[in-house]
């Protein structure tokens, strides 16, 4: 898909030149509407929508796994810190990547009935990460699917700053993906009306986090905590092909298709992920479930347009000069001030 650079233009139409704000468009989300037509054509996508307690258990067996990796790290002594880089890179940043994904479905309450039970699995998908994330995670990213691309309201819309600082040239890009877990948190600040973050989940979640990484500190020594957040780092940031990600779900130089998918060998890993329109139009499908979704509307998905390569796409972000911070829609305007004619 061709990534082109964009400024506003009537009617939120994409015209070329310099790029210096988003693209704002009056259009409104389009999952909603293309939910209720899903629903109408195919009723039967309702059987789709439910829980998926195996995703408890893939949790504990990722969790376990990365526990193991870390302690044959520690046992081999600081000494190794480059093997345990370049094992974070290769093996640990998919693994917590997928407990990412675990603390999505978790947040959507797509693994057990009961909301207590998600945010237990939650929080132990957490563990590995070294730092607290899943209830922040929890707090914040409902509001990314009720408030779509409005930049009041939407944590996954780059902050302005980071857009004009960081967005247009190819080593500041490169930077941003390598920091990405640290742009992701400023933003919060922004935000309005936004779900209190400190519970007494946020505290569980912090407590849990913080003792395991003190255990793994204690019983296998620093080259073991080294890998886990190395893994973390890794697998949201840094420079991974994982990283595009975020880049696949939701930049775009075309307000008409805002979401993109990805149905690539990575999504076998990743635990459909990719699936993102999917995700959107049905968040209460859990992630194993998505792939029946597309078998069952494929008249709804065949003809949206898709990412092949995380790692192209990773490559494209930064070198090519058009796509940049900004090639985001944002949806904010259209609340308080008309698109401008031509």
């Amino acid at each position: 898909m061709r990534i082109e650079a964009a400024e506003r233009g009537p009617a939120g139409r994409v015209e070329s030149g310099a790029q210096s704000s988003f693209i704002a468009t009056p259009l409104p989300r389009p999952h909603p509407v293309r939910r209720r037509a899903i629903l109408a054509a195919h009723p039967e996508v309702k059987t789709l929508i439910g829980h998926a307690p195996v995703t408890a258990a893939i949790t504990l067996a990722v969790v376990i796994g990365q526990t193991l990796i870390a302690a044959g790290f520690g046992t081999l002594g600081v000494s190794y810190w480059w093997g345990a880089l370049l094992a974070a890179f290769c093996i640990g940043a998919f693994a917590n990547h997928a407990m990412f994904v675990v603390i999505h479905d978790a947040t959507h309450n797509c693994i057990f009935k009961a909301n207590d039970l998600n945010k237990w699995v939650a929080i132990l998908a957490d563990l590995p990460n070294t730092f607290p994330t899943a209830m922040g995670f929890r707090c914040y990213h409902m509001k990314h699917h009720s408030h779509l691309g409005d930049y009041d309201y939407d944590a996954d819309l780059p902050s302005r700053w980071e857009a004009n600082l960081f967005g247009k040239s190819a080593l500041g890009k490169a930077a941003w993906m390598f920091l990405f877990p640290v742009f992701q948190l400023t933003r919060l600040g922004r935000l309005k009306g936004s779900v209190p973050m400190w519970s007494r989940w946020t505290f569980i979640n912090g407590g849990c986090v913080f003792l395991f990484d003190l255990a793994i500190l204690l019983c296998f020594g620093p080259n073991a905590l080294l890998y886990l957040f190395a893994s973390f780092w890794f697998s949201v940031g840094g420079l991974h092909p994982l990283g595009a990600r975020w880049l696949q779900e939701h930049f775009t130089s075309d307000p008409a298709q805002e979401t993109f998918g990805y149905y690539g060998p990575l999504n076998r890993i990743a635990l459909n992920i990719g699936y993102h329109n999917e995700h959107h139009d049905f968040p209460d499908v859990p992630w194993s479930r998505l792939p029946q979704l597309k078998q069952m509307a494929p008249e709804f998905y065949d003809g949206l347009k898709t990412h092949n390569s995380w790692s192209g796409l990773l490559f494209k972000f930064i070198f090519d000069p058009q796509f940049t911070l900004y090639t985001r829609v944002d949806r904010s305007e259209a609340r308080n001030v008309a698109i401008r004619p031509r």
